[in-house]
């Protein structure tokens, strides 16, 4: 197939990739502040596309100074992926940028897309790039919180009394279903009219694998977990409703209970509070999950997740790639930095140090420090960089806290 690019884009050969991020990689060393530092992780960093360069560089940054609180040293890899690996090579997940990302510990992304790839062919998309990682990675539990916070519950569209309090979590399966099913495609009718189909198809064991997820989450919340399908109308639902059901036997001390998505859909808005732990497939946790952020006032504020059996997990910002502020300090960096706080907790099983970020966040926000996503009237807008700044110091007083303290 021939490839049609912008005259604009000069592609790097695979002596001058192998040269830039291989041989010479963009490499960064972070030492810990402990003179012998206990525990070393080599992470990947996927900065990708529009405001995602900026909010990782916050991101990293805040990691690097709770890590080293803790006597933890990480080593930064930096590859292209999405656009950026678009114009670099001519595709949007380069082989070299899996490689490096599966022999890391966590991969953290910032953001993919921007109106310059739109009209791409689907395998030249900087989407498709984050289809072939999760499938690459072989990540297939996504997990997406959606917590309102004290600090921004004026911030929520829904009525106070409503968005007051909520603190859910999606689990969505990230591998399976209609994304990836096959067969799937174009063609025609028997009228001769152009057709596209895809086909939702899951097997027991991607069911099973993401079910027990769920139940083990909702363990370590509250205990109740809520199963979106479609069972009333769609054969996979119908198997996906029988295979958690089956799974709940071996959770006697988890509460489960089924719900159509479309009610679903409707629950999250009328009454968002019932909800605890939410598992769902592929398509569903999705919209869903989206549909859930915006309970909290920004998209700018949420982080996820997403996990598999064994290799590194790979955390990211809900939020798009946001091009239309791109460098201009604008962005929201506080859903991935909330992404390496999941990335301590899930990934590394950091636990302290995660609570030292999420802490850190609070405490910036309750000196008033907001972004335009999150601002009101008698707070400090600032920009990214600033925000950052403002976590970076939230950080450093808690450690300096627990000094005095000891």
């Amino acid at each position: 197939m021939m490839l049609t690019l912008h005259p604009s884009i000069t592609l790097l050969n695979k002596s001058q990739f192998t040269s830039k991020f291989l041989t010479n990689p963009k490499r960064t060393l972070i030492r810990s502040s402990a003179t012998s530092p206990s525990k070393r992780y080599n992470i990947t960093l996927l900065p990708g596309d529009g405001i995602g360069p900026e909010v990782v560089s916050v991101a990293k940054n805040v990691l690097t100074l709770a890590g080293s609180q803790q006597g933890i040293e990480f080593e930064f890899r930096e590859m292209p992926m999405g656009g950026a690996a678009l114009d670099l090579v001519g595709v949007p997940l380069p082989d070299e940028t899996l490689s490096v990302a599966k022999q890391s510990d966590a991969i953290l992304l910032g953001a993919i897309g921007g109106y310059k790839w739109d009209n791409n062919e689907k395998q030249l998309k900087p989407e498709t790039g984050l289809l072939q990682l999760r499938a690459g990675l072989g990540v297939f539990a996504n997990l997406r919180p959606a917590t309102v916070l004290p600090q921004l519950v004026d911030s929520s569209t829904l009525k106070k009394e409503v968005a007051e309090g909520v603190d859910l979590m999606v689990v969505r399966e990230l591998t399976g279903g209609i994304y990836f099913g096959q067969p799937r495609g174009f063609g025609k009718n028997e009228k001769g009219e152009e057709i596209g189909f895809n086909t939702e198809v899951y097997a027991t064991y991607e069911i099973d694998r993401i079910a027990r997820v769920a139940f083990e989450t909702a363990r370590k919340r509250r205990g109740k977990l809520c199963s979106v399908d479609k069972a009333n109308v769609l054969e996979a639902s119908m198997l996906w409703r029988k295979r958690v059901t089956m799974m709940a036997s071996h959770y006697p001390d988890i509460e489960l209970t089924h719900m159509y998505v479309d009610n679903a859909a409707m629950q999250l808005i009328r009454d968002p509070k019932q909800f605890d732990t939410i598992v769902t497939n592929n398509i569903f946790g999705d919209i869903l999950s989206d549909e859930a952020s915006m309970l909290t006032g920004s998209i700018g504020m949420l982080p996820s997740a997403s996990l598999g059996e064994s290799g590194p997990g790979l955390f990211e910002p809900i939020h798009g790639s946001a091009p239309d502020i791109a460098g201009q300090d604008k962005a929201n960096p506080l859903a991935t930095v909330l992404s390496v706080a999941m990335l301590l907790r899930y990934g590394l099983q950091e636990e302290n140090a995660a609570r030292t970020i999420e802490n850190a966040v609070l405490e910036t926000l309750n000196q008033g420090f907001r972004t335009g996503d999150i601002f009101s009237t008698g707070k400090k807008l600032v920009g990214c960089k600033e925000i950052g700044e403002a976590v970076m110091k939230s950080v450093d007083s808690q450690k300096k806290a627990s000094a005095v303290v000891c």
